[in-house]
């Protein structure tokens, strides 16, 4: 049983999609009894810290990357989840686009860090599992009613890259036409004068008319 007073910290899960997976950051563990487990990325609370500054600095400490989508996902606070104290961690979750991250860092207590297939987690330190389905579940559902997609897009893209993205996080494929006549009904979009360099047969470039969350209803 973890003895000593009662500690807060913050613990990240940080989305993007890359090489038609959806993907997660995570940090592998030197300390026992973890040693060589991965974990998501995240830390105590500062005395002088709000949640969200404490979550936010960890996500830049790791990715170099602010502005991004954050919120806060759950509490989790079983009294036997940390074997070295008494933590209780606030999970948030990240969206991020993955051309904006030069280079994953962190700190000597750790041995490494990288990016992971969501569907192919390893078994992770903590209950950092729990975790993982619970940002999962989040994260589905709210591509349904709000337009937090943004965040892992690039400024300009096609409609074809934006039901992509709906694709891979959902798991299962969505009709084109319906997609696009829910997409185009709401006016979350705005149509540029680009064209996607490189393809056989141009498409039109895409960007959102606020890059803000929004409540609406897609699916």
């Amino acid at each position: 049983m973890p003895k000593g007073s009662p500690k807060v910290a913050v613990d990240i899960v940080i989305f993007t999609i890359d090489e038609g997976k959806l993907k997660v950051i995570l940090i592998r563990m030197e300390k026992k009894p973890f040693t060589g487990k991965w974990a998501f990325p995240g830390g105590l609370v500062g005395f002088k810290e709000s949640l969200d500054e404490a979550a936010r600095r960890d996500l830049y400490e790791k990715t170099g990357v602010k502005n991004v989508y954050l919120e806060q996902l759950y509490t989790f606070g079983d009294v036997r989840r940390d074997p070295f104290s008494r933590v209780v961690s606030v999970a948030y979750v990240a969206l991020v686009n993955k051309n904006r991250i030069k280079k994953l860092t962190t700190t000597a207590k750790y041995t490494g860090i990288d990016w992971f297939n969501m569907a192919k987690l390893p078994r992770l330190a903590y209950d950092h599992n729990k975790v993982a389905k619970y940002a999962l579940e989040r994260l589905r559902l709210k591509l349904e009613y709000t337009n937090i997609v943004f965040s892992l897009l690039p400024r300009y893209f096609t409609l074809a890259h934006l039901q992509e993205i709906y694709e891979i996080i959902l798991g299962k494929k969505l009709d084109k036409r319906n997609f696009l006549k829910k997409i185009n009904s709401l006016n979350l979009l705005k149509k540029t004068r680009k064209l996607e360099k490189g393809a056989h047969r141009p498409a039109r470039l895409y960007e959102f008319r606020t890059r803000k969350p929004r409540i609406i209803e897609i699916l």
